[in-house]
């Protein structure tokens, strides 16, 4: 009597499978009765880019392959800037300050004061290299890899070059069109 009890068992859990094992689907771009040409879904849109694929890109994710340099593979936009502003100010001010001269918060509280940005070695270095540094680390300075993603590290590259241009510009930087009102202000700086 046990041994039937015991089939009986192994037959009803068995029978129980069959619903999760047996879903209706359709596989990716496979075929299917939901569109008129017998697809299971749309092809994809002309240079559609995979989600997550700059993440497989070594020189995207660390600044480069080697000794070899990156360039910096984000457009020179206002929300770039933004962008690496915003994730400069969040991860870099505490050791960097805000105006990237070395002198942040940490410096006061004695740790060891990092590089200033407006050096002529940094001036000149490849962005990729500021991206290697915050993916590996450098020094003192631990990987910053797991909080900040690739692209937030580009940004902040875009906006550290930012900083270096700010503090060296001069006058005759300024656009023509823009310098008239310089000159107008009374205080040399424009009116708002």
């Amino acid at each position: 009597m046990g041994r039937w009890l015991a089939i009986a068992a192994i037959g009803v859990l068995c029978a129980c499978r069959s619903d999760m094992q047996d879903q209706p689907k359709y596989k990716p771009l496979g075929e299917g009765p939901f569109f008129q040409n017998d697809m299971a879904s749309r092809p994809l849109v002309e240079g559609t880019v995979v989600h997550g694929a700059h993440e497989s890109d070594e020189s995207y994710r660390t600044g480069g392959r080697g000794t070899q340099w990156a360039a910096n593979p984000l457009p020179r936009t206002m929300a770039t800037f933004d962008r690496g502003r915003e994730r400069y100010e969040i991860f870099c001010t505490p050791c960097h300050d805000r105006v990237g001269t070395g002198r942040g918060m940490i410096v006061e509280r004695g740790f060891k004061e990092p590089p200033t940005f407006h050096q002529d070695r940094l001036r000149t270095v490849a962005d990729g290299y500021f991206v290697r540094v915050m993916t590996e680390g450098f020094g003192v300075m631990p990987s910053y890899a797991e909080q900040v993603p690739a692209e937030d590290r580009w940004a902040i590259v875009a906006w550290i070059r930012v900083l270096q241009r700010s503090q060296d510009a001069s006058v005759a930087d300024v656009p023509a069109a823009e310098r008239a009102t310089l000159d107008a202000a009374p205080s040399g700086r424009p009116t708002p």
